[in-house]
């Protein structure tokens, strides 16, 4: 893969997404000079790979078959074109920030005097240096969590994001700020994980302040549930609408619901080829 390839779809981000699964990752209790563990990327980046390729939506729409009958994917399609919205905002609009705590895992951290740990590194986002500073300290029994980023000559030590983790790092939250520019608090995340059973959730909620899609958010989640065992909830501030849409990891079948784009509060299903189906 070449490196112009990569700037323009950020093909390196989506690669180490893969690499950074739900269920790596185990804390170590902070106190004797051991530092804590940095919850997992999963924790951040939400998992986007069964709608997304290389930062694109997947397949979707009117198809033609070998004997040149069409067929539908529109029910796939709705369902793609909901979740590339929102992997817009975090692989696009917060690339600095995402790159920069993904690169954190390849570096060890330095214990400060005042009983901190610091991973200070440098790292290159879209082929532009940036230096990254991970901050972790213990505050009644939880792990708090903050980025600084400097760009030379453009902005130095920008706190881009916060966090507050437990010690076992199976819940916690993060705080994502938009730029250096506009400092204002833009994606509120919360998650939780279970390692032993690989389930987890994470929330992205729109928390830019008095924003006309403030509270508005995409919901994905892991389960143990059958047929459909991944979920995504996506609700519409602007347009006060909730989409649902199930699917299994393995097979790819799956289900929307949309009362806006439906018309209706039915399930609308697609098969394992992403065609659509009858959901009886």
């Amino acid at each position: 893969m070449n490196k112009r390839t990569c700037e323009r779809r950020l093909c390196g981000l989506v690669a180490l997404m893969v690499l950074m699964p739900w269920f790596s990752g185990c804390s170590n209790v902070p106190g004797g000079g051991n530092p804590p563990d940095i919850p997992p990327a999963s924790t951040l980046v939400m998992d986007f790979d069964d709608f997304t390729e290389s930062g694109e939506p997947k397949l979707s729409g009117i198809e033609v078959r070998a004997d040149g009958d069409p067929f539908m994917r529109q029910n796939w399609g709705w369902a793609v074109t909901h979740v590339a919205v929102w992997n817009t905002v975090i692989t696009v609009g917060l690339v600095v920030p995402v790159i920069a705590f993904l690169e954190s895992f390849n570096h060890e951290p330095e214990r400060q005097d005042d009983g901190t740990w610091v991973w200070a590194y440098d790292v290159e986002v879209v082929g532009v240096p940036h230096h990254a500073e991970l901050h972790a300290q213990t505050v009644d029994g939880d792990i708090h969590w903050a980025m600084f980023i400097t760009k030379e000559g453009f902005y130095e030590d920008f706190n881009w994001f916060t966090g507050v983790s437990n010690l076992p790092a199976t819940e916690g939250t993060w705080t994502l700020f938009k730029a250096p520019e506009d400092p204002l608090p833009f994606v509120g995340i919360e998650w939780h994980r279970n390692p032993l059973e690989e389930t987890g959730d994470i929330r992205y909620t729109n928390v830019v302040p008095d924003g006309p899609e403030n509270g508005g958010f995409i919901f994905y989640g892991v389960t143990q549930e059958t047929p459909f065992d991944a979920f995504y909830e996506i609700f519409n501030k602007g347009q006060d609408n909730t989409t649902n849409i199930e699917w299994n990891r393995e097979s790819k079948e799956g289900r929307a619901r949309d009362p806006r784009h439906f018309g209706d509060d039915e399930w609308h299903c697609w098969d394992d080829e992403l065609v659509d189906v009858d959901c009886s």
